[in-house]
């Protein structure tokens, strides 16, 4: 493939599948400029590593997901950032909010609540727990989960499995239930 037919493929590529990016930038960096930094970061790192790719062996979102995140993990790690989550941390509000129902609440923003919580759940996790959560909420197969993440099958159930239990056991701590 010719240089320019391989970049327009890629621009191509990129452009379908840019909410990627920016999603794996949004979970990994703190702030605005932080996130555009991270997401130039990826798609400078896709480019780099675009003559690797191979559609024979794995879709291109599953390639892509495995590079961003490696590079936003690598970023989250660098010397003068920490993993500290880049969210509010949990509290007992919080988790009042995602026990149940309050009909004292307007319906959206109790759902936007809800999502603030799992968000600042997410951003407490470890590097790893936070790529798989974002998968598994991207509705990705396990199959493919494992496949960006290196690890198997079975290792992605039983890590969503306790990280279900961990927001349960927190929501019920906290709400007394």
């Amino acid at each position: 493939m010719r240089d320019r037919e391989r970049q327009q493929r890629f621009e191509g590529l990129l452009r379908e599948h840019q909410r990627i990016v920016f999603k794996v930038a949004r979970v990994y960096a703190r702030d605005l400029h932080e996130r555009d930094d991270l997401a130039q970061e990826i798609a400078a790192q896709l480019w780099r590593s675009f003559g690797a790719f191979d559609e024979r062996r794995a879709r291109f979102s599953t390639w892509m997901y495995r590079v961003a995140l490696n590079v936003a993990i690598s970023y989250a790690r660098s010397a003068n950032r920490s993993l500290a989550p880049h969210l509010e941390p949990l509290d007992g509000a919080h988790l009042e909010s995602v026990a149940g129902p309050d009909t004292s609440h307007d319906e959206s923003l109790e759902r936007g609540e809800r999502v603030a919580v799992l968000n600042a759940f997410i951003g407490s996790l470890d590097a790893l727990n936070r790529a798989l959560v974002l998968l598994y909420l991207e509705d990705r197969a396990y199959v493919e989960i494992a496949a960006v993440l290196g690890i198997s099958e079975t290792n992605v159930a039983t890590k969503l499995n306790r990280i279900k239990q961990k927001l349960r056991a927190q929501a019920g701590a906290l709400t007394g239930a």
